[in-house]
């Protein structure tokens, strides 16, 4: 029987984490019981402010752990969720957002369909997605322009690599993931790109997503950083990584003023 770690990241959660928590556990532990997958599901509290806390540790399930750090970051609590998983025998390693836009079902959807390919990223744009309700037309602009900047700079063919719903095999993840050098607005970008690199095949599958209310992240006021990481990402792995501490010195200057 294959064994799944899943990684929630959990920041000011407390209004969406315990129902997501629930699902998930109630939905995969039903397929435990029918030996049909074993899994874990790893919750990374980082740096939370609100009551989310306190809900996360009132479950108790020989499944689930709970990772608990002050620092920041989507990107390193999900580094540190794989980190955790990669201690224990999962066969697949993945991450989903904590406000069940990715239902359990589409995510077991992407356990079915990995095969053998180093990874499986949802995809909210491919032909049979469905996507409820419809995303607003700023929303949608925005988010075709972040792609688009992604595809041209680091030529890769994915139309959705913001889909909080990814899930990789253990050996693409052990063999990149010491590599990672970004926590926070790009990391998943970073851990596609370096996997394909490492020459895995990345699957992007059609999924079912539902836009949730009380997002913690605001798309256009951290749009830009997201792409002058992907600049950053792709100077780095260029002959031109040299502008990389000149890049840096720019940015330090710039988070000064903000």
């Amino acid at each position: 029987m294959r064994k799944v770690s899943i990684i929630i990241p959990s920041y000011n959660e407390e209004k969406r984490i315990g129902r997501t928590m629930k699902s998930y556990l109630d939905y995969f532990n039903s397929l435990k019981k029918q030996r049909i997958l074993d899994f874990e599901l790893i919750i990374v509290i980082n740096n939370t402010k609100d009551n989310s806390r306190k809900i996360i540790y009132n479950f108790k399930d020989e499944s689930l752990k709970v990772l608990d750090f002050e620092k920041r970051g989507k990107g390193f609590a999900v580094i540190e969720g794989f980190k955790e998983a990669l201690k224990g025998n999962s066969e697949l390693i993945g991450f989903v957002d904590a406000d069940m836009s990715t239902t359990p079902e589409s995510f077991y959807d992407l356990v079915e369909k990995i095969g053998g390919a180093g990874g499986a990223i949802a995809g909210r744009y491919s032909k049979g997605a469905k996507v409820y309700p419809k995303q607003s037309l700023a929303r949608i602009i925005s988010s075709r322009m972040y792609n688009s900047v992604i595809r041209a700079l680091l030529l890769i063919p994915y139309r959705d690599t913001q889909c909080g719903a990814k899930l990789f095999s253990r050996e693409a993840l052990k063999s990149t993931i010491n590599e990672m050098g970004m926590t926070k607005w790009a990391f998943d970008v970073e851990l596609i790109y370096k996997i394909r690199k490492k020459g895995y095949k990345i699957k992007e599958i059609p999924t079912k997503w539902s836009n949730q209310d009380y997002s913690t992240i605001n798309f256009m006021k951290s749009g830009p950083w997201m792409v002058l990481g992907i600049i950053r990402l792709r100077l780095l792995n260029s002959p031109f990584k040299f502008l990389v501490r000149l890049y840096d010195k720019i940015m330090e200057r710039i988070r000064r003023f903000l």
